[in-house]
C-alpha cells in the first residue's frame, strides 16, 4: 500500500484524532486506555514535552493496534525521531519540502499543515493529497473548507484548532474532511487530576455522536 493510501486509511479509521500533550509515559498509557475504552481508535501525541518520544514508543508497544500519530513535527530531526519511536504517521503544523522529503525517505506517512491555497499547491507538488488544516477556526473554518472543495478536488483535510463538541460534526459532514483533530476529551486538567473515567466518558460520547454523520 502506498504511503498516501496508508495515511488516508488512518484518517478514515480515526475520524476523531485526540491531540494530546503528555508529561509522562504513565499518563500517556492511562489516557490511551481511556480513549480506547470509550471507543476511539487513534491519538496524536505532540512533541511539546520531553516525555513525548518515550510516550509514543510505550503506547505503540502496549497497544500496537491503536493508531498513534506524532504531532508538532517541525524539523527533519523530529521526523527521524518519531519514525524511530514507531509512530504510524507524523503531523506538522506547517509544511516544508525538507520535511516532506525526509518523510518520503523514511516511508513514513506525513500529514503536513496548511492554511492557504498556495500551501496546498506546494504540498501537492511534493506528492501530498491529505493535509492538516490548521489553525482551522482562525484560518476560515467551515466556509474556507467549503471553498476549497472545487479547486482542490480529491484533496482531504484534518481540520484542527478551535474544534470541540459544538462543531466537530459540522466539520466531519464536509466532503473534503476525513477526520478532525481536537483536545476536548484529553483536556490538561482532566489528565492532571487523573480523571480517566471522564476521558473515557467524553470519548464514548464522541463515538455516539459520530453515528449521526
Amino acid at each position: 500500500m502506498q504511503v498516501n493510501e496508508r495515511l488516508s486509511d488512518y484518517m478514515r479509521s480515526a475520524r476523531v484524532l485526540p491531540v494530546l500533550t503528555i508529561n509522562t509515559e504513565a499518563e500517556a498509557l492511562a489516557v490511551v486506555k481511556a480513549l480506547a475504552a470509550g471507543g476511539l481508535r487513534a491519538v496524536e501525541i505532540t512533541l511539546r514535552t520531553p516525555a513525548a518520544l518515550a510516550a509514543i514508543a510505550a503506547v505503540k508497544k502496549a497497544r500496537p493496534d491503536f493508531i498513534v500519530a506524532a504531532g508538532t513535527v517541525r524539523t527533519v530531526a523530529d521526523m527521524r525521531a518519531v519514525a524511530a519511536a514507531g509512530v504510524d504517521f507524523a503531523v506538522s503544523p506547517g509544511f516544508t519540502p525538507a520535511l516532506s522529503a525526509c518523510a518520503r525517505e523514511l516511508g513514513l506517512p506525513f500529514l503536513p499543515g496548511v492554511a492557504t491555497p498556495s500551501e496546498i499547491i506546494a504540498g501537492m507538488e511534493c506528492g501530498h493529497a491529505s493535509f492538516k488544516f490548521f489553525p482551522a477556526e482562525a484560518a476560515g473554518g467551515i466556509p474556507m473548507l467549503k471553498a476549497l472543495v472545487s479547486p482542490f478536488a480529491g484533496i482531504a483535510f484534518c481540520p484542527t484548532g478551535g474544534i470541540g463538541t459544538h462543531n466537530f460534526l459540522d466539520y466531519l459532514a464536509l466532503p473534503n474532511v476525513l477526520c478532525i483533530g481536537g483536545s476536548w476529551m484529553v483536556d490538561a486538567a482532566l489528565i492532571k487530576q487523573e480523571r480517566w473515567s471522564s476521558i473515557e466518558q467524553l470519548s464514548r460520547d464522541c463515538v455516539t455522536e459520530l453515528k449521526r454523520v
